[in-house]
Formats: C-alpha cells, structure tokens, sequence
C-alpha cells in the first residue's frame, strides 16, 4: 500500500491529539458550572473513570466488528461518538449532558485500537514499529500543543475548545471518508461474527487461548503498571517532595514532550536500521527501570539534576518500548484478528488506568519511596519476561 496513506494515519492521529488534549486545561472550570469547588476533583475522577469503564467494555467488540466489517466504517463510527460526545460538553446545561458526552464517546472508543490495526494491515511486519513509533510522536505532538491551544481558546470562551474539538474530529471523519481506503480487503475479514461476538468475555477468551498474545499481553501489563504509577503520581511528587510550582513541573511537562517525540520520531527509526526490535525493546525497559531508581536516589539526595536524568531516561526509553511492544503484539495474529487483538489492548490499558491511580494513591500516602519501588520492580519484571520471550513468526 502507498505510504502515502499511512502519513494520513498519521495526520488523523494528529489531530486527535490536538483535539483530546485542548479541553484538559477547562475541565475544571466547566465542572465549576455545576458543583461546589470542593468536589471538582471528585467530578473530574468521576467522568475519567465512566469513559475508561465504558472503554473497557465496547473496545473489543468495536475491534471484532472492525475485523468483521472493515476498519474504515468502524474508524469513521467511532470517530462520530467522538464528535456527539464534544458537542454534549460544549452545549452543557446539566452534569448529567457532561457524563452522556462520556458515555457515548467511550462506548465508541475504538479509534485508536481500529487506527493501530489499520497501520498491521498495511505493512510488513518488519516495518510495523517503525509506523507504531510515528503514531505515538503524532500523538505527542498533539498533546504538547492541545493544551496551549485550549487554554487560548478557553479565554475567550469555557466552551469553545469542546465545539473546535468536535469540528478536527470531524475533519478525521472526512479525511477517512474520501482520503483513506479500507485496508482490510473482505476475503481477509473475519467470518465468525454473530450475536454472540457481543460477549464481551468472549472477546478476552479468544485472544487470551493465543498463547503468544498471552505472554505479550502479561509483559504489557507489568510496563503499563509501573509505567501508570510515574504518570499518575509524578506532579504531585514533585510538589509534595521538591516544592515545586505550576512553572517548574510545566517545564518538566515539556521535557517529556520533547524527548517522546525525539525518541519516536527520530531515534527508534534509526536504531531499527541496525538492531532488532527485541534488543531496543529491552534497552527501552533499562531506561524506565534506571529512571524509576533514579526518582528513589533523588528522595534522600535532593538534587533537581536527579530528576530530569530520570524523567529523561524513562520518557525515551518508554519512547523505544513501547512501539516495538506493539510491533510484536500486532505479530501474533493475522488480520482477520488485527482488530480484536487491539480492542482487547486498549481495553486493558482502560481498566488500568481506573484502577492504577487508585492503588497508587493509597500507597503514595503511606510512602512515596515504597510506590516508586513498586513501579521500578513491575518494570524489571517486564524487562525479565520481555527478554525470555521466544523470537516471533509473523501472522500476517
């Protein structure tokens, strides 16, 4: 297929990540409309936590579905739940029209699990990576200017950034209309769709009979644990233990953006061209495991030099990871299972970030050393069960 229409992809999720990230800064602002100051954050949990439960629940099926009727429809269905959800925010009047907008817009969520299997049936397996690599710059890109965007448009009114927000979704939506062929031809598709696809255990139980996909998905699950506690508890360590300031944790912030970006975009393409996935994979795995020690050392050595090492060390070597995670997961099966086998990842990366932050809170108050112990040693056992994983055939 043209590489061409994989820059589409790429474009598409762009603007995603432009659009999700803008509305960040006004949540709690908008939810300031409708509950008393003291129970904001109770509200911002509240919603963070209906999409990612809805997620979890519809994502393997739009997968299956995506398998079934190919990519573009589902792409195109659940990009308009997107749209529907922006536009209920945007319109407000009642908290009930704000969990609504969530619903629908997580009950479609399969954009992103539809996206990445369009990118596995589009190339070869080798080149997989480099594409999932590209992907998640994209998305790095979107999420570093969304909310400087957001945040302009929000001055000059709280609702404008959900309607912009809900119009580059519809540009998606036209884009994948009349630029972005179907990938997945229908002699290729998934025959086995019936009610009882709707199951969505039965999604979990096939793709978990795959023993492949079975060991990948344990590895994946240890990564994004640990790699959910420094995301979910990094800004408020770095007020509670070093003082810092909105200015000083935004630079931070921005760090992490830069070195993503770098990471994906540039440095993984490269290594690709003179190492195995596997090998960068696991060097990627050092780098968040020594960058997870090095937050511990900077407890009882203050030192600011400490943590930019760390926050340097773990975004790049979450930067050269996590593509090649995906590369190998996208290997285990063929494309009539592309969609499934995305749904039920996106799916699980749903449910662990509703349940990470509550585990992680509970021992963050006890001892933020201990919860950073816990993310260092989740990181090293996906780094042992990454490395003793036998090399891969492809499926497609």
């Amino acid at each position: 297929m043209c590489k061409n229409f994989l820059w589409i992809i790429v474009g598409i999720v762009l603007m995603n990540g432009i659009g999700m990230t803008m509305v960040f800064p006004l949540l709690p602002f908008l939810l300031g409309n409708y509950l008393p100051a003291a129970q904001i954050v109770v509200g911002m949990s509240a919603l963070a936590s209906v999409f990612a439960a809805c997620t979890f629940l519809a994502a393997p099926i739009f997968g299956a579905l995506s398998d079934r009727y190919g990519r573009k429809k589902i792409l195109i269905i659940s990009l308009f739940g997107s749209v529907m959800g922006y536009i209920l925010f945007g319109i407000g009047g009642a908290l009930w029209v704000l969990f609504l907008g969530r619903i629908i817009d997580g009950l479609t969520a399969g954009n992103i699990s539809t996206l990445f299997a369009y990118i596995a049936d589009s190339t070869e397996p080798q080149e997989r990576t480099k594409w999932f690599s590209y992907i998640g710059a994209a998305m790095g890109i979107g999420c570093m200017a969304g909310p400087a965007l957001g945040g302009l448009l929000g001055a000059i009114s709280i609702t404008l950034p959900f309607f912009v927000t809900a119009g580059i979704m519809f540009l998606s939506i036209l884009c994948t209309y009349f630029f972005l062929p179907e990938s997945l031809p229908p002699e290729k598709r998934s025959t086995h769709f019936s009610v009882k696809s709707f199951n969505f255990f039965g999604q979990f139980k096939d793709i978990f009979t795959i023993k492949e996909v079975r060991g990948l998905i344990i590895v994946g699950g240890f990564f994004y644990v640990g790699l959910g506690i420094y995301q979910f508890n990094f800004s408020i360590f770095l007020k509670d233990i070093y003082s810092w300031g909105p200015v000083l944790i935004g630079s931070i912030f921005t760090l992490i953006g830069a070195c993503d970006i770098l990471s994906r975009a540039v440095l993984l393409p490269l290594l690709l061209k003179r190492f195995s996935e596997r090998n960068i994979g696991i060097v990627g795995l050092i780098g968040i495991a020594l960058g997870l020690g090095l937050i511990i050392l900077s407890i009882p050595i203050s030192s600011p030099v400490l943590i930019f090492a760390a926050v340097m060390s773990i975004t790049l070597g979450e930067g050269l990871f996590d593509p090649s995670y995906n590369g190998r997961l996208s290997q285990s099966v063929d494309e009539s299972s592309q969609g499934k086998l995305q749904g039920v990842n996106q799916s699980l990366q749903s449910a662990y970030r509703v349940l990470v932050p509550l585990g992680a809170a509970a021992i963050y108050s006890f001892s933020p050393g201990i919860l950073y112990g816990v993310a260092a040693c989740t990181m090293i056992g996906s780094l042992i069960l990454f490395a003793r994983l036998q090399p891969q055939h492809s499926k497609k």
